[in-house]
Parts: C-alpha cells; structure tokens; sequence
C-alpha cells in the first residue's frame, strides 16, 4: 500500500482476501457517510420510510406495508434486521413479530436495494424523491413479477402517505448487463439508449440500503478494460462467495451513440428547466470530447476509493461533476460558461447563503467553501438568492446565457454525431426534433413574441404597471407604446427608463401575456396619449389574450414538430385603440341612416374596420402578433389568414373580438362573418371566389389553397372587367351579402354553375342588358336595342347553338358532354332595383322564317394582328381582298339584301377561332367578347348607310 493507503490488488501477484474485505469497507464507509447525510435531510416519518424498505422487501407479512399475497417474492440477501428496525415495524403494526428465515440455504430472490437520485447529496431538498432500484433473481417468473410490482405499487401509495415520494424499479442484473430493460429506472431517466451513462450515474451516485453489493467494487480502474476476466477470477477462485456480489457490468467503453441520446434528453428538459440540465449538458459535453477515452466520473470515484480518499464533501455527486466541467472550462478558457455553470450548481442547491435564516447543516458549509473558492461577493449571493422575486430585467440578462449555452450543446452534439457517424435514422429525427423545439422556443423572428422566462424566475408579475402612449423622440413623426414599472404620473413617466417599448399596443400586451408579466393581480395605469384607448377596452383586450393563449402551454408532442408550424389559435382584434366614427361631427345622422354596414357605413359610406391585430398561436406554441392597417387592411388579414390555414380538417380555432367606443359588437361580427365564410369557401377546395364590397370599392379574393390573391378593383367598371376576363377552368364565385346591393349582378353572380352557359337579360324601355355566365363562370354583358324577347334573344340563341356544335365537332364522339343553354329574366323591368329572377323558356327559332347568316373566321396574322374573313350568305368577304374597307363592304352587301326600309341591328350568327386558338377548348366567354367587338364595328358602318 501507498502512503495514503492505496490499494492495488493485482492479478499476476495474487488476491489477498483481506484486501478485497478492507476495499468493500471503505465503499461501505462512505456509503454510511452519505446515508447520513440522506437522513439528516428527511422528516422523522421520512426517515422511517427508508429504514423500514428492507425489511419489507424480506418477509411476506399481511399487517406490513406492500404485501400482496404469501407468494409474493421476498427474501433480502445478506439481511438481517436489525433490533431497532424491528421496533420501528412493531410501532407500525403492533402485532407484528419477526420469524428467521429457517434452513441452510433458503432463497433470497431480493439480490439488493440501491437508492438513486439527490438524495445524500449536496443538492437534497424537502420535495427530493426516493428512486429505489430492487435487484431481483433473473430466475423469476412472470407470476412473481406481476407479483413483486404489485408490491412496489403498493409501497409507493404508502410512502406517499408517510410524506415520502418513492419510486421502485425492478432490475434483473443479468438483463440488465446485456441492455435489457423494460422500464425506466428513475424518473430522470430517458430510456435504454442510455445504459452505460445510467451505469455510470449509478456507481457514482447510488446508496447501497441492504442486500449484495456491487463486484464492480472491487475491480481496479487499470483493470476496467479487462472487467470480465478479473470477475471470472475473483468468483472461480473464491476469493468472494457468488451471494455477496451482484454484478451489473464495466464502463471500459461507452458508446458515442450514447452521448447523442443523453444529449437530446437532457436538450429537452433544458428548453422548460435550463438551470436543472446545464450541469448533466456538459458533462456530456466532457465525456463527448474524451472519446473513445472516456475516463467517465465512476471510475474516478473508484480511483478515490481505491486511494482511501473518501472526503464525502469532494466525492458529493453534484461536486464531483462541478469539478470535472470545471477543468474541463479552465483549460478551454471558458469562464463565462464557467460562471454560468456555478450558477446552475448554486441555484441547484437552492439553499440561500444570505438572508437571516442561517440554520447550519453541511450543505451549507459546503456551498459556502464553493462560494468563496468562486470569489463571490455578497452582492452575487444577494442576487442569486432573490432569484424568486427577478422579473423582467434580470430574467432577460440570464435568458441570453442560458439559450447561448442551450444552442452550443446541440451544436456540439450535431457536430459529434457527424464526426463520429454515430446518427442512426432514429437520432437523426430526434437531432432535427429537437433543433426545431430550440427553434420554436429560443429564436427570434420577425412579429414572433419573445419568450423570456423558460423556468429562470418563478413568477415575473408585476404588482403595479404604467402603460403610455406618446411621441417617439428617436423617430420624429413615430409613435410608440412603453411599458413602465410602478404607477406613474403624466410628468413622472419620461424620468424613467421603460421595461419594454412597442410600436403597436397589442404587440407589448402580448408578450406581457405570454411572459406572465401582467396577471389578473397587476394593477395598470394607463396614459391613451392621443389614442381613443380606454381602461374598459385595455380591461377586455387583455381578458382575450387570457382566453385564446391559455398559461401554462402544454408540452409539443414530437407529431406536430414533424411537420411545419400551422396556426392552432388565432384572435383578431379590430379598431384596437381607435375610434372609427371620431372624426365624423354629427354621429346621430350617421346612426340613424338606413346602411348600417360596417364595411359601407351610413350615406357616406365610410369603411369602419380599420386595423386589425392578429394574434396567432401556432402547432410549435410559438405567438406572432402582425399587425394590418390602412385602406386594404381587412383584405390583407383576410389573404395572410386564409394563406397560413393548414390542410385538414383540423383548422385554427378562430376569435374576433372589438372593444371600440362606437358599433364595437357589430364590426367584430361582420369580420368574423367575412374570415369564416372565406375559410369555408377555401376548405371546400374548389378555387372559388369571394366578392367583398368595402366602401364603394370592390375586392376579390382568390382562394386556392395556399395561394390566396387579393385583386382589389376600385370600380364597378374594373370589376366587370375581372369578372369578364378569360377563365380555364369553373370557380364559383361567391357574393358577401352586402357587396353589389343595388346591381343586376348582385342577383346573377350567385347562380353561376358549371357546364352550362346562362343568360341573362334585364329589359329597359327600348333597351335590355343582357348577361351571359359561361360554363367557366366568366361574365359576358352587353346592352342591346330592345323590342321583343324573341328578337333580343333568338341571335344569341343562334351563335351559341352554333359555338357548342363546332366545340363538339373537335372533340372525340365518346367525350362529348351536351351543354345546356338556359335563360333568365330579371325582374321588374325599368329603372327600380330588381329584385328577383325567373326562369325563361329557350326562344324558338321558326324552321320556315329564313335568316341572314353573317359568319366571322379570325385567324393569325403579323404578330400581336388577326386575320379576319366573314360570311355573308355563304359570299366570302377578307381583308386580303378589301383591307381595312371589310367591314363598309359587308354593310353594303347586307343593306342591299334586306328587304326592309328600317334599319335593325345586324348580328355574327357563327364565329370560328380555331386559327387564332387552336383546336384546343375554350370559354364561351372569348367567343362572346370576339362576337361584341365585330358586331360592334359591323354595325358602325351599317349606321353609315
């Protein structure tokens, strides 16, 4: 032995017993030392809870907690109780007494019990739980396990009612040495990707209660890469007996894979409690960046043992994990991680070494000794220990370590999975899982609300808060929202600094929401400034953001992460702020007038919705406010709204609130109406349209799923253009109750179906409008001279009979789908608004009465021209022969063969534009325009005669 009484036992120069025994002693002693300490931090019943598991792990006896039945395994190896833990079971159960365990040899199915968690250490708090490991007989079957976790169940709801918080796990040693488990074996643990890091928690950390004790003891560190020869000595040859040791395996080696996994874990639990997961985040890190030689905590714990260096303070679990990330950062030149290290360890410990509460125990000694070895200053204790009162300011600063620190550890373990191509399919989808948590929660984006507080400080509500609303002096012209501690006066607020600054109110209320910094406690005084803000609205804006984002959010399951972020919750609030009638002198006039539209309002027809914030939740718990305002802004929150639905039919739960001095209920209802029915149109997946009238001006929204347009069309003239543009395939479109109210389209905008083409007319005196929805809903209208329905419909009867039967004549004989051609009348006639329609009878085209037939061909010609040739009776008429004379021609031949002295209107009968088209299919609608434009300069020159 050295000086210090190292022991080294050697295989080459013998085992000698009694060092084997001295070895076992000494991990025995500081296992007694840190028990102790486990005790001194438990209640008198807690205490109890703990001495008293043995013994009910090795007898079976029905007034005892946890029994289940006489079958139940039981027997502890090695175990003997002892006269005070039988006292302590007796005043359980008075009737209980203790029978031996009779014969040589009876059977001790129960291997060993082991205490895991903070229990012991320098981090033990009141709320420490008990996570007991019950090493069991691999022999066991599946009756007498059922059987033994019944009881563990059991224990537990007993220990709960004793003020202990246990938890049991079963380990069958030989399964366990393959990476066989079924469970979980702490409530820390991740599962079985992490076996020798588990391993390594284990024998460093674990207190030995009763039962067989590790062999790994008694293995020397040089010796760990030869683990299982220098066992197969130690039980071959006797030198310990096979009931004395349990064997759970080495830690020559650790997987990299491991590290990725203990990672990811550890990364998760960090984004909601970073403090708790920075320490085992760098010892990773450490270990990571040993590999493959790994000198892993356990075995320098044995080295210690071995060297008889058993200061329980240097070999506290929590301490000796500091000191290795301490050199670790020291040799890398890293203090500031290593400052923020020292703050998780401290606030870990959570025992505040200022104040006037100074109860001695050797948590507090020993975190005092840290303390000074960090040169702390009264002032950094003072701070830590107020961590239960920081709010915002403090929070911010430490945030910034803390995601800094977060965002290097999955950079460093992305990198390590790269260099060491140790990213299975699995921890690929964990590693970019994960990146996108850190996303969600930490990065910072465009209109998304920061979240500061990710289980930093407890609470950062304020008491008492000010809000203003003032010039912003940096930005001449601008305005801004501050937000200020305390309540302060119109002349106090500009002598202080503000806690946050917005340009928009909902923005700032928002991210006080979501932070917690206002409550349903915090007291607001509020300075509007110029805006129409007023305590009620400010009360109700803050009452919708309570509503739509419930705190605290719940944990995002991996699905959602998987995909990209959709909108879960969305709230919109209208006119925040902002009066819309403020400026309008006489208010009563405007009340009592008959449009009470809140998109046309009153006789001058003045557009009531004029901003609106939207405040979306979204699948990553993210929170965006955007903000729309200006002469478009509900048809930009309606596009950006209806662009960001996910597909599916698990759609965003939707609110519209208005908490405006004037008509607040009826514009939140008529935006509501407009967002719900834009989104039904567009779920229904059929690239309708949607015509919303505002003012007097006239807006269309697209609506193809993700690819939502806002065409914007200022006149009635540019809508009928839009309406009577080309179209390839049928979009309905739909009318907003209250667009078109005074027009003819109003009532034939809606009826617009597929595959059949209607018309429309409308008759006015010696005039009639006649409209015509194509099979593709595209709009043709035209006013004509007017004398009967016979002679007003019976031309347009003609040319599309003749359109269809040409449209066939290309077309395969089996795909030829007839087409009908329906008529309405609207009704009344004449100058009032009409108010209904009617169904009309195809007019009827006598087969005696002869009539003029005036064909058009138009094909190509110099680029951007056509090339046009009419038919009159079958007569040929071209530009090639009479050049821009054609149509004076064709006036003159059709005056010389009518009959009549009265000049009538002239009609195209048939048109043909396969030279200009093609042969493909297209809308009723082009041959309709092609048709206006040659009757119109036909009947030009027949004016001339």
């Amino acid at each position: 032995m050295t000086r210090n009484h190292e022991i080294r036992p050697d295989l080459d120069q013998g085992i000698d017993r009694k060092v084997l025994s001295q070895l076992r002693a000494r991990f025995l002693k500081l296992n007694e030392g840190r028990m102790a300490r486990a005790m001194e931090g438990l209640s008198t019943r807690q205490q109890t809870v703990l001495a008293l598991l043995p013994l009910f792990f090795h007898v079976n006896h029905p007034l005892l907690p946890g029994y289940v039945s006489s079958s139940t395994p039981a027997g502890l190896s090695n175990y003997e109780p002892e006269a005070n833990t039988l006292a302590e079971a007796q005043r359980l159960t008075r009737s209980f007494s203790y029978k031996p365990r009779h014969g040589s040899n009876p059977p001790r199915p129960i291997h060993g019990l082991f205490l895991m968690g903070s229990l012991g250490t320098l981090a033990q708090a009141d709320q420490s739980d008990m996570d007991v490991w019950v090493c069991h007989a691999t022999d066991l079957g599946e009756n007498e396990l059922n059987e033994l976790r019944k009881k563990c169940q059991l224990l537990e709801v007993w220990a709960a009612s004793q003020g202990a918080e246990a938890h049991f796990f079963l380990i069958d040693a030989a399964r366990f040495v393959r990476g066989e488990r079924d469970t979980q074996l702490s409530s820390e643990d991740c599962g079985t990707s992490q076996h020798y890091l588990l391993l390594d928690e284990f024998y460093r950390t674990a207190i030995w209660l009763a039962g067989r004790t590790p062999i790994w003891w008694l293995v020397p560190v040089y010796e760990e890469a030869s683990y299982d020869r220098y066992t197969h000595t130690l039980m071959s040859k006797r030198f310990i007996r096979a009931d004395e040791t349990l064997d759970l395996g080495h830690l020559a080696y650790i997987p990299p894979g491991e590290f990725i996994g203990a990672g990811l874990w550890q990364l998760f639990k960090g984004i909601e409690s970073p403090y708790k997961s920075v320490l085992k985040l760098l010892l990773i890190e450490v270990y990571a960046s040993e590999h493959p030689r790994v000198h892993c905590l356990s075995l320098r714990f044995k080295q210690a043992v071995f060297a008889n260096q058993l200061d329980l303070d240097e070999l506290d679990p929590y301490v000796v994990v500091y000191r290795r990330i301490e050199e670790y950062l020291t040799a890398r030149g890293e203090l500031e991680r290593l400052e923020l290290v020292r703050r998780a360890l401290y606030l870990k410990v959570n025992r505040k070494l200022t104040g006037s509460s100074r109860t001695p125990s050797w948590q507090r000694s020993l975190l005092e000794r840290l303390a000074r070895e960090w040169q702390w200053d009264a002032r950094q204790l003072a701070l830590l220990d107020s961590r239960s009162q920081w709010k915002v300011r403090q929070v911010s600063a430490e945030r910034r370590a803390l995601v800094s620190e977060l965002n290097y550890s999955y950079r460093f373990l992305t990198q390590f999975a790269r260099t060491e191509q140790t990213v299975s399919l699995i921890n690929k989808r964990d590693l970019n899982v994960l990146g996108r948590r850190l996303y969600a929660a930490f990065e910072r984006k465009a209109n998304k609300v920061e979240f500061v507080n990710p289980g930093i400080a407890p609470d950062l509500a304020e008491d008492t808060l000010t809000l203003v609303y003032a010039a912003n002096k940096k930005e001449p012209g601008q305005t801004q929202w501050g937000l200020y501690n305390g309540s302060l006066t119109a002349h106090e607020w500009e002598h202080f600094a503000p806690i946050k600054r917005s340009r928009q109110l909902l923005e700032l209320l928002t991210w006080c929401h979501r932070n917690g910094v206002i409550d349903s406690s915090t007291r607001l005084a509020l300075h509007p400034g110029s805006s129409d803000m007023s305590e009620f609205e400010l009360f109700n804006l803050l009452g919708s953001l309570q509503q739509s984002i419930a705190l605290p959010l719940t944990t995002v399951a991996e699905e959602p992460l998987l995909r990209a972020s959709v909108p879960s919750e969305v709230l919109i609030l209208v006119n925040v702020g902002v009066d819309p009638l403020k400026h309008h002198r006489d208010l009563n006039i405007l009340m009592t007038t008959e449009r009470t539209d809140s998109l046309s309002y009153a006789g001058v027809r003045e557009n009531l919705v004029l901003t609106l914030d939207q405040i979306t939740m979204n699948s990553w718990n993210e929170v965006l406010v955007n903000r729309f305002d200006g002469p478009h802004a509900l048809l930009d929150c309606l596009r950006d709204y209806l662009n960001n639905l996910p597909n599916g039919p698990r759609q965003p739960k939707l609110r519209v609130r208005c908490f405006c001095h004037n008509r607040a209920q009826f514009i939140a209802q008529r935006v509501e109406d407009i967002l719900d029915t834009a989104q039904n149109l567009l779920l229904s997946q059929l690239n309708h349209r949607y015509l919303i009238q505002v003012q007097q001006h006239y807006h269309v929204m697209e609506l193809v799923p993700g690819q939502v347009k806002h065409i914007a069309l200022a006149t009635l003239p540019a809508l009928v253009d839009y309406l009577g543009a080309e179209r390839t395939r049928y979009s309905p479109l739909h009318l907003d109750p209250m667009a078109l109210e005074d027009q003819d389209l109003a009532l034939i905008l809606p009826m617009g179906q597929p595959d059949c083409i209607q018309v429309f007319y409308r008759v006015h005196d010696d005039q009639a409008d006649v409209y015509v929805l194509d099979e593709f809903d595209a709009l043709w209208q035209q006013r004509l001279p007017y004398h009967d329905d016979q002679s007003l419909l019976v031309p347009m009867q003609r040319f599309l009979q003749a359109i269809l039967y040409r449209r066939d004549a290309l077309q395969p004989l089996n795909t030829v789908q007839p087409m009908d051609i329906i008529y309405y009348q609207l009704l009344p006639s004449g100058p009032v608004r009409a108010r209904r329609v009617e169904a009309r009878a195809a007019p009827q085209t006598p087969a005696n009465k002869p009539f003029y037939d005036v064909q058009a061909i138009v094909g190509k010609a110099a680029p951007g021209k056509v090339h046009i040739t009419l038919y009159c009776n079958q007569r040929e008429f071209s530009e090639l022969e009479h050049g821009d004379q054609l149509f004076k021609v064709v006036a003159r031949e059709i005056v010389e063969q009518r009959r009549e002295t009265e000049r009538y209107r002239c009609y195209i009968t048939d048109l043909d534009l396969t030279g200009l088209l093609g042969d493909g299919q297209s809308s009723s609608n082009v041959y309709l325009r092609y048709k206006s434009d040659l009757e119109r300069a036909l009947n030009e020159a027949l004016e001339q005669f």
